[in-house]
């Protein structure tokens, strides 16, 4: 089981608040969404949860452990898939367990069972330019995986992909996210894909950033193919739209 606990976080920059008090949960095989304007904190948020920072008040933990400040016990994945041109997708694939320590031919052995998983097999010994924008993304995602493979952060994952190739990846990750036992927070300034994706919702607004909301999206995963034309989605989103308008009035 893995469960994931930020409670009572802020942190500021050179004295300038960032994020105030901020709380929240991610239960095991849960996809909960961080969607907010930009400038809110949400990167910053992630580089706390990751401990790559230190927070000025509030703690993170994982299944009870406190890992406020202590990187590698949850993966981050940046808005840009970052493979490194130079290397095959196995070696991309395998270097978060070669920065372990571990020898190339036993990171490379350990790799080849996720790669029929992530829809990647027979791609093993192609470079990151052979592939298309998507399925770089399936190796920089099964590269997250390695490096830790209870929590995944993922910064705007879907951001750079077009409109049909980002609904396909929509359906692929949750239906491997249900193979692997994977949890996820990701960010996106997406609203249709917030609700399309995500179990909860977390509204992240205001300078500095607080969780203003948080909004359980009751439809089933995966989310039926007209799911986006339903009374039922153009209510969630209208809530949001609301809910943020109403936070931008407050601060003017």
């Amino acid at each position: 089981m893995a469960e994931l606990r930020v409670e009572q976080v802020s942190k500021a920059f050179d004295g300038v608040p960032v994020l105030e008090k901020i709380s929240l949960q991610l239960h095991e095989k849960e996809l909960v969404a961080l969607l907010g304007v930009s400038g809110a904190g949400k990167t910053t948020l992630f580089n706390v949860i990751s401990g790559l920072l230190l927070p000025e008040e509030g703690r993170v933990y994982l299944d009870g452990e406190d890992i406020t400040g202590k990187p590698g016990n949850v993966s981050y994945m940046l808005q840009k898939d970052l493979l490194l041109p130079y290397r095959t997708i196995e070696d991309n694939v395998a270097l978060p367990l070669m920065i372990r320590g571990e020898k190339k031919k036993e990171a490379r052995q350990k790799v080849q069972p996720y790669f029929p998983e992530f829809g990647l097999e027979g791609t093993q010994k192609q470079y990151p330019a052979q592939l298309s924008g998507g399925m770089r993304q399936r190796a920089a995602l099964l590269r997250t995986y390695m490096f830790s493979q209870k929590i995944a952060l993922l910064d705007e994952p879907f951001s750079a992909l077009d409109t049909l190739t980002k609904s396909a990846m929509h359906r692929w990750y949750l239906k491997v996210m249900e193979q692997i036992h994977l949890s996820t927070i990701f960010i996106t300034h997406d609203i249709d894909e917030a609700i399309l994706l995500a179990d909860r919702i977390y509204l992240l607004t205001g300078k500095p950033g607080r969780i203003t909301e948080e909004i359980v999206i009751t439809e089933p995963k995966p989310r039926r193919a007209d799911f986006n034309l339903t009374e039922e989605f153009l209510a969630y989103k209208r809530q949001i739209i609301e809910k943020i308008g109403e936070v931008r009035e407050k601060s003017l």
